[in-house]
């Protein structure tokens, strides 16, 4: 029997600025503010939850596409400055990946922001049939103002990987 998970809800990011990660995720994604912003401080039931002794701290939520990211900026306790280079192959989660329609477009705009990018995308993984459908992907990994790291898909019917969204149908129901 399983615990019932039906979907991914939110991805949960800690960041020293909110207001520059709010230039990040609304600004340069393109994510769309949902719910009213958190504040706390010397919030017991928060602490809890969280597992942090008195904690304060402001958060926003924004959508993007079929999930939320929840970004918070803790002033208590502060964590230490973290590794902008941090290795994806620490152990925990290493990274999120947002879809987007036109790869190319999106890494020249997160680079004249000042998003470091690993790599170009290589276009190589896409090709197009003699119907003019285009299939594969191509990504490429990022990271944002803070050294986290986040990954950028340009995806079509692709064996390997299933895009979560297509144009003229939005978001594609698993199945």
């Amino acid at each position: 029997m399983t615990v019932g998970a039906r979907a991914i809800h939110h991805v949960g990011v800690s960041v020293p600025d909110l207001a520059k990660a709010r230039e990040f995720y609304l600004d340069l994604l393109g994510g769309v503010e949902v719910g009213k912003p958190l504040e706390w401080e010397d919030n017991p039931f928060i602490d809890a939850v969280v597992g942090l002794e008195n904690s304060a701290a402001h958060q926003f939520v924004c959508r993007l596409g079929n999930a939320y990211v929840e970004v918070f900026e803790y002033f208590a306790p502060r964590a230490a400055a973290q590794d902008p280079n941090e290795g994806v192959n620490r152990f925990g989660y290493t990274h999120f990946a947002v879809q987007v329609d036109d790869i190319e477009a999106c890494y020249e705009r997160l680079v004249a922001a000042g998003i470091r990018v690993h790599t170009r995308p290589s276009m190589d993984g896409i090709t197009i049939d003699a119907d003019g459908r285009k299939h594969g992907y191509a990504a490429t990994y990022c990271r944002d103002f803070f050294g986290n790291v986040f990954e950028i898909m340009e995806i079509y019917d692709d064996d390997q990987i299933r895009p979560v969204w297509r144009a003229g149908e939005g978001v594609i129901p698993a199945g």
